[in-house]
């Protein structure tokens, strides 16, 4: 494959550097032509930057908040074919201060809001102890907020230095960035749809009770064999091991890799991945599925364009019902609730169980509400049916 490098493309006149707000893309990832991998701050808008290959994402050349020349090089990509350097083209702007207009030389404005404010002025800003509302209030002397305006300010302070404003600010932390970014682009993209059923825990608990009983070494959790029930339920259900790519093409994998939302301290959450785990036997699977929890807990986020279908544990937090969020291409989210007694609905005297609740979140460009209702139904008597499902499967 030929290596090139990818550069920070020219916007319009006069811009001439953009601060990396965010990689969307980490190295060894594949990578579609106009698929977005960064995301760039200039002193108009933020905005997702499409690559201009298809290929594997090699290396970031930069860091996020970095602020970068118009041109430099940004990543080293393998790219599929014959190509010369393209540049790259720009998606989903979101305007941060109008460009102003019809503005005389030397005229001042009477605070940054009613002038652009290049990512360098704004990076000095935030180093001398300025908030965002505060640099939003400087004056400027021109249709441009520059770093001898920020010192012109803090010099009419005394000592160069901003008062406290009674609270702290701090760089996000990147791996929230990113999935800020994604749940931003999932906001613009999904239409969201949510269902919900009550099911049945008893026979999961049963089987992990048996498995301990065995003394064996192979005790897998709870959860771990209701994604095994989720990952043979998506043989069943194509669409759910689909994507949809643009406005009109839909892409279905032979094979499903089923993201698992893993928390990690500080409130971070990063992605696992099991990879075709609908074709994996149960201790197979079981196996793969806890080294790569255990690989997320460790940093190394999963987050893969193949993933159609994520879940999210919150048993251990209490919370019986939730409305997950669908990060696009994925196109579900399934959440399972904490296990909790509940009346047996199947008996005709009062009886107690161990029910769960499982809230699908689908995306209704491309599923609707019955297939949506298969699908939560089928993964809902799988677990039921937990043992003979491992049996046959094991």
């Amino acid at each position: 494959m030929p290596h090139v490098t990818v550069r920070i493309p020219q916007i319009g006149e006069g811009l001439q550097e953009a601060r990396l707000v965010a990689v969307l893309k980490q190295p060894g990832d594949q990578v579609r032509r106009d698929e977005p991998i960064y995301q760039m701050e200039t002193d108009k808008a933020v905005m997702d930057v499409e690559s201009p290959y298809e290929g594997t994402l090699v290396a970031w050349l930069a860091k996020p908040d970095d602020v970068l020349p118009i041109g430099a090089e940004v990543a080293t990509m393998d790219v599929v074919g014959v190509v010369d350097e393209a540049e790259s083209k720009i998606e989903n702007v979101d305007a941060i201060v109008p460009p102003e207009s019809g503005l005389p030389d030397g005229a001042r404005l009477t605070g940054a809001r009613n002038a652009q404010i290049p990512p360098r002025t704004r990076s000095y800003a935030k180093e001398k102890g300025l908030s965002e509302e505060e640099i939003l209030n400087v004056p400027s002397a021109g249709a441009k907020l520059m770093p001898t305006d920020i010192d012109a300010f803090l010099g009419t302070r005394g000592g160069g230095v901003a008062p406290s404003p009674g609270y702290a600010e701090a760089p996000m932390p990147s791996k929230q960035r990113v999935l800020a970014s994604r749940l931003v682009r999932a906001s613009q993209l999904v239409v969201p749809g949510t269902i919900t059923v009550v099911s049945d825990w008893g026979p999961i608990e049963r089987e992990r009770a048996r498995n301990i009983a065995d003394g064996g070494e192979f005790r897998p959790s709870g959860f771990t064999m209701f994604a095994y029930a989720v990952a043979q339920t998506l043989k069943e259900f194509p669409i759910f091991r689909s994507s949809v790519i643009g406005d009109s093409t839909l892409r279905t994998y032979e094979r499903a890799t089923l993201g698992i939302a893993v928390s990690r301290p500080g409130d971070e959450l990063v992605t696992a991945a099991v990879e075709g785990a609908d074709a994996l036997d149960w201790p197979t699977f079981a196996k793969q599925m806890r080294e790569r929890i255990e690989a997320a807990r460790g940093g190394k986020d999963q987050a893969s364009e193949r993933i159609t279908v994520s879940l999210t544990n919150m048993q251990s937090f209490g919370l019986r019902d939730a409305v997950a969020v669908v990060v696009p291409p994925a196109v579900a989210t399934l959440f399972v609730g904490e296990v909790y007694y509940g009346l047996d609905p199947e008996s005709e005297t009062p009886k107690m169980r161990r029910c769960c609740n499982f809230a699908l979140t689908f995306d209704h460009r491309l599923i609707n509400g019955v297939g949506a209702a298969e699908f939560l139904n089928a993964v809902k008597t799988k677990v039921e049916t937990i043992s003979s499902v491992l049996l046959a499967e094991g």
